[in-house]
């Protein structure tokens, strides 16, 4: 469950494009991304799993 994961390694579980996920991590309704560089973005396994158990009542944690 702890760790780190890419887009591409979300995809097969999400229901919905890469486009739409930007647009929920915009909007503070899905996690928000770690980036390392300026093409290197990483969200955080214990926080996908919160958002895919229950995604229409996730908010991201402000840090």
């Amino acid at each position: 469950m702890d760790g780190m994961s890419r887009w591409k390694q979300i995809a097969p579980f999400a229901p919905f494009s890469r486009e739409k996920f930007r647009q929920l991590v915009i909007a503070g309704k899905a996690p928000q991304p770690i980036k390392f560089s300026a093409r290197c973005s990483v969200f955080k396994n214990r926080e996908l799993h919160r958002f895919f158990a229950d995604p229409l009542n996730y908010t991201a944690e402000v840090c």
